[in-house]
């Protein structure tokens, strides 16, 4: 078989499709690439932003590329010892994924049970924990906050991990992707004398990869941006996180603006590396978690 050129498949397309078809195909690309740009503009703007001199952004001829390029604002930034960025960008890597390690365990447990093992009131457990999902988590806090000062942990790296590894989202996406695992491979196990533990150890949870990484970006990210809570949890410059630590930066570049966007490409750049790192299994876990089960 022969190798067709550009124009040859363009020409073979047109031949074998009607003009309606490829007209709803036409209007469908322009719409993702529309959709594309408004996602995609406003982070090359941010980027663009944070390496112009400010006088430049600034000036009233608005220009999306720079005119002439800077990094003096990532190293401003760095460099300034009153805004220890360094030392957020760690706690918030540290508490991310430690949060994220925390949580597959306990959802993957949780989803293991759900899934796979048979006891009284399974489903109204499942469905009660799946309820829990429709309160906003504005709600929480408060009560959250109580515990967490009851426990001692304010100002603590693990007041801004707990109260996140009660979410249910994940033993949902877990628990949909198991269901889908046939279980005659849990029968073969324990004819062979393997427990319950070993099983989802053993069995499961390899098969669950895809599922798993992407959980761990959404967890990951979801961890990361969080901003209210921290904010709230933490009284020392020292144990904030970078999202928390960007309020008080903000005050002290107020009308810095390539700074502040300096900054906010740096509080990017780590989920832009685990979704890079994880894109693989991302699309192949959302499609088969969401439809198994």
């Amino acid at each position: 078989m022969t190798k067709m050129t550009v124009k040859e498949r363009i020409a073979h397309y047109f031949k074998n499709h009607s003009k309606g078809s490829i007209v709803f195909t036409a209007v469908c690309y322009l719409l993702l690439i529309g959709c594309a740009l408004l996602v995609f503009v406003p982070s090359l703007w941010a980027v663009a932003t944070s390496v112009k001199y400010e006088t430049e952004v600034l000036d009233a001829n608005v220009s999306l590329f720079p005119h002439r390029v800077t990094f003096e604002n990532y190293t401003s930034i760095l460099a300034n010892r009153n805004v220890p960025i360094l030392r957020w960008f760690w706690n918030s890597i540290k508490i991310a994924v430690v949060y994220v390690v925390l949580y597959l365990f306990i959802a993957s447990l949780a989803a293991f049970a759900f899934s796979r093992l048979r006891f009284k009131g399974r489903e109204f457990l499942f469905w009660l924990g799946m309820s829990s999902m429709m309160i906003p988590g504005v709600i929480n806090m408060i009560p959250n906050y109580i515990i967490i000062d009851k426990l001692h942990l304010v100002d603590n790296m693990f007041s801004m991990i707990l109260p996140g590894l009660g979410g249910v989202f994940g033993v949902f996406m877990l628990r949909q992707f198991m269901r889908g695992i046939p279980i005659a491979y849990d029968e073969a196990a324990k004819i062979d004398g393997a427990s319950a533990f070993r099983i989802y150890f053993h069995i499961v949870l390899p098969l669950c990869v895809p599922v798993l990484v992407t959980l761990a970006i959404f967890s990951f990210q979801g961890n990361w941006n969080d901003y209210v809570w921290p904010l709230i949890v933490t009284n020392s410059a020292e144990t904030r996180t970078l999202t928390a630590g960007l309020a008080t930066f903000s005050g002290s570049y107020a009308h810095q603006y390539g700074k502040q966007m300096a900054g906010a490409v740096l509080s990017a750049l780590p989920i832009l590396i685990v979704f890079l790192a994880g894109q693989k299994y991302f699309i192949k876990g959302i499609s088969i978690g969401g439809i198994k089960g």
